[in-house]
């Protein structure tokens, strides 16, 4: 069976979308455990930054995702440069619990549909 461009296009897409939130899912359980080390964050977020470099890089819609990429790339190039582990430790979980504000700001319902809802006359 052949695909279509366009479900190849879709797949491609998710996968590169799961991955990203694997890496910041890795992330933060890295930021948050404290006996981690420079050394293995470095060795685990440089395996995840390659595997990330080999998806198909797509066009991504949503600002979360958006952000998500290029948090990532930021943390890459500020660990490509000197750093001590534990000063980057607080910032960068600050910064992942935003993304994760933003990733559920959407699930929120809007007002004007809950008054809707409150209103409606059930007799």
């Amino acid at each position: 069976m052949r695909y279509t461009p366009k479900q190849i296009e879709k797949y491609q897409r998710q996968r590169y979308i799961t991955f990203l939130e694997k890496v910041t899912k890795n992330l933060f359980k890295m930021f948050r455990d404290e006996n981690i080390t420079q050394e293995q964050f470095l060795k685990r977020f440089d395996d995840l930054k390659v595997k990330l470099d080999e998806q198909v890089d797509i066009r991504l819609d949503s600002e979360y995702h958006q952000q998500m990429k290029d948090y990532i790339e930021r943390l890459h190039s500020e660990c490509n440069h000197e750093f001590v582990f534990d000063d980057i430790r607080e910032a960068n979980m600050t910064l992942l619990n935003r993304l994760q504000k933003l990733k559920n700001s959407t699930s929120y319902k809007k007002d004007k549909h809950r008054n809707r809802s409150k209103n409606q006359d059930w007799g």
